[in-house]
């Protein structure tokens, strides 16, 4: 089974994707991607890790690329969350102060959000991928900033259609996404 939560910041996504990994049943594993550079970080991180229960393992996804296939198919998997698994990867291709991603990066970016999609999608174990709906907001000012919105919109919007379940999670409230149309008409009335 896969499910997703995706939604703003700070909306309960979390919690909510950790209750439901609890309710599987199975031993829980949370993939987070976070990296402790700077005292704001190491505090967010503190407030993660006392939130969560004893007895689950985290796997960093920073320090090893392989890390989704070191994960047991019966745990349930939590990717906390997977805008910053992504970011982790896609921080790597572009230089410090490129103005425009190139055709190439972009390539590579798709290409790296693709195979993580691909992998979490395939999974028999049951996973839990939460995610941050962005681009609701100003154009990003950098490169970097605009390829990790495309890339991420494109995953969410793959992983969701591919998903056995999805909620968007706002202001700590759940809204069914698969209760949701798919398509639109103009209204007759």
């Amino acid at each position: 089974m896969l499910a997703v939560l995706t939604g703003p910041v700070r909306s309960g996504k979390s919690r909510f994707g950790l209750d439901l990994a609890l309710s599987s049943g199975a031993p829980v594993v949370i993939a987070v991607g976070a990296q402790p550079d700077d005292s704001e970080m190491e505090r967010r991180i503190a407030r993660h890790q006392a939130d969560r229960p004893a007895g689950i393992s985290v796997v960093e996804t920073s320090a090893d690329r392989g890390w989704l296939a070191a994960v047991p198919e019966d745990a349930c998997l939590v990717v906390d969350c997977l805008g910053t698994v992504l970011g982790g990867i896609l921080a790597g291709l572009l230089e410090s102060g490129v103005e425009v991603a190139d055709a190439s990066a972009e390539q590579q970016a798709e290409e790296a959000a693709g195979t993580l999609v691909k992998g979490l999608v395939t999974r028999t174990g049951p996973t839990v991928v939460v995610t941050n709906e962005v681009g609701w907001g100003v154009v990003p000012a950098t490169a970097l900033g605009r390829l990790f919105r495309d890339v991420l919109g494109r995953a969410n919007r793959d992983l969701v259609d591919q998903a056995d379940a999805a909620w968007l999670v706002v202001a700590g409230r759940c809204i069914d996404l698969g209760a949701a149309g798919r398509e639109v008409s103009w209204p007759t009335t």
